[in-house]
């Protein structure tokens, strides 16, 4: 797998430089998927970027999302006809956007997608996380088809966490591209 195919979903604003999701991109080179507007996010726009990306990958392209991302990739796998062009994805700390308070902050992003996606995929998930219960993640897993990971109280898996290169995800995806 060539770096550049591994694709980074940030969430919701982003990922700032200390984000796990940034460093990987500095240390292993792989590469973001760039929105047009981080702060006020459109579904359909996060999506037909996703898509576009993906196309011009040279070979299949393995995703890894954090948060909003999770939600855009598993809407983008429910619509697209190149589903093909994926090999892997990594979920991060879905966000739970039935609640009322993201609900409010992110609209348009409601109902998501909960078919099975047609690729392997790992949800890692903390059981202390703002954003989303582990009952939720769970549940999500389920739907998806994913593989679950909880691990542990790590908040919402983000620069906040303290994870540096957070090593351990990074080994949880090296592991998900050998099975």
């Amino acid at each position: 797998m060539k770096p550049e195919n591994v694709l980074v979903l940030p969430g919701w604003q982003g990922s700032g430089p200390e984000h796990w999701q940034s460093r990987w991109e500095r240390k292993y080179g792989y590469r973001r998927v760039e929105q047009h507007d981080w702060q006020r996010p459109l579904r359909g726009d996060w999506i037909a970027r996703l898509e576009d990306q993906l196309l011009a990958c040279d070979e299949p392209a393995v995703l890894v999302a954090h948060s909003l991302g999770c939600i855009q990739l598993a809407w983008w796998a429910a619509h697209s006809r190149n589903t093909g062009r994926v090999t892997a994805a990594l979920l991060v700390a879905p966000p739970e956007l039935a609640r009322p308070d993201l609900a409010a902050q992110l609209p348009g992003w409601l109902p998501i997608a909960h078919q099975p996606l047609p690729f392997k995929s790992l949800l890692v998930a903390s059981s202390d996380d703002a954003y989303g219960s582990l009952d939720h993640a769970r549940e999500l897993a389920r739907q998806w088809g994913s593989r679950l990971h909880e691990l542990g109280p790590c908040g919402h898996i983000n620069a906040e966490s303290k994870l540096g290169d957070w090593p351990e995800g990074h080994a949880l995806l090296q592991a998900l591209l050998k099975d």
